[in-house]
């Protein structure tokens, strides 16, 4: 009698692990549109920068829309619980690293006011620029109206894990249907990384959807409770429930990585495994204009009894123009991820994200390293 597993395991593929295979034609990279859209709204670049208090704040929102992308506020963060979260962040950024988990317990345990949620709103809105909020799932139904009425464009529901179904013996759970009902508004949904749950998801109504389950340099989710799957195969999960979904009803979800990206390189492969855009969080805490000056932290982390996340310092390295558009004297292909895109997509002769989808990829974990003996000599 042969050797039997008590379960089955799939191979699961990272950025770090694959290749994608250049096109049968080239085209210039000048031809090619990056456009992205959510619900009825368009952007120029499908690059978001992630409800992070260290990566946006309400003028990190507003210098994202300048740069064609969207910058999404943490509806429950910093900015709406404090008048005044600057000097807090200041407190978050001078603490010793030791102290920083209990000093971010502490002060992430001041309440929310609502009344601050319309203010930061409205501070994004009088830019001129397109305004999106997250929120958890528990606090979505009571608290995103507000947002709206006060201008918010798009509202984000995001959790480590979510599901179309949550059980809960607390309170009732979500229901995306009526949500999407009430707000009139294009709402994004996440975090998820397989195709069932993407599919549950796509069928409530939702605009789009976050993919990504642990993979960002502030989150420690994977260490702590061990769950996750590398972005790559994620993505590969959720673009096929979008496409089975869109067969299915004619409706398009924007598929969102979100989450573990270092390169532009990184952002292409996320393309090619399906996604409509990424979602960035520590590569724009690294900008100058950033509100956590060159420290980031995860969403996770101020959690009162399991923190899964941690402060991290990662430098300021440029202006939020360099990054995503350059001029760049780095060749390590940390900035200017927007030429990388339009780069790529000449490579495999794309026109659109939508042909993006359509390059190959192939699994080939010596990418990083073959060739490169000088390189990795220093």
């Amino acid at each position: 009698m042969g050797r039997r597993l008590f379960k089955e395991l799939e191979r699961s593929y990272g950025f770090d692990e694959v290749a994608i295979v250049p096109g049968q034609v080239t085209i210039n990279p000048e031809l090619t549109s990056t456009k992205m859209t959510i619900g009825d709204l368009e952007f120029e670049i499908p690059i978001m920068a992630s409800a992070m208090d260290g990566a946006v704040s309400p003028a990190f929102a507003s210098y994202m829309h300048e740069m064609g992308g969207l910058g999404v506020l943490n509806a429950e963060g910093l900015y709406s619980r404090y008048e005044d979260p600057y000097s807090v962040l200041e407190e978050i950024i001078s603490s010793p690293q030791d102290e920083v988990t209990e000093l971010l317990q502490r002060v992430y345990s001041e309440p929310i006011h609502e009344e601050l949620i319309g203010q930061r709103v409205r501070e994004i809105k009088n830019s001129g620029a397109i305004c999106a909020v997250s929120f958890t799932p528990q606090n979505t139904k009571r608290m995103s109206p507000a947002a709206v009425e006060a201008g918010a464009d798009m509202i984000v529901v995001q959790s480590t894990v979510t599901t179309a179904r949550h059980m809960s013996n607390s309170y009732r759970g979500l229901v995306f249907s009526e949500l999407i009902d009430t707000l009139k508004v294009p709402v994004v949904v996440g975090n998820c990384v397989t195709y069932e749950v993407a599919l549950e998801l796509m069928e409530t109504g939702i605009d789009g959807l976050l993919v990504g389950v642990g993979p960002g340099a502030a989150c420690t989710t994977r260490e702590v409770v061990g769950v996750g799957v590398p972005q790559v195969t994620a993505t590969l999960q959720c673009a096929a429930a979008r496409e089975d979904h869109f067969r299915r009803t004619g409706r398009y979800v924007t598929v969102i990585t979100d989450g573990g990206f270092r390169t532009g390189g990184d952002v292409c492969k996320a393309m090619v495994s399906g996604a409509d855009a990424v979602m960035l969080g520590t590569p724009f805490a690294q900008a100058e204009e950033a509100p956590g000056r060159g420290f980031n932290w995860g969403m996770a982390n101020p959690h009162p009894e399991l923190p899964r996340g941690t402060r991290i310092s990662v430098g300021t390295k440029g202006t939020l123009k360099q990054i995503l558009y350059g001029p760049t004297s780095k060749t390590d292909g940390t900035q200017n991820f927007v030429g990388a895109l339009k780069v790529a997509m000449g490579m495999c002769g794309a026109y659109t994200i939508r042909d993006l989808h359509k390059a190959e990829m192939v699994i080939a974990p010596a990418i990083k390293t073959e060739g490169k003996f000088f390189q990795l000599g220093g």
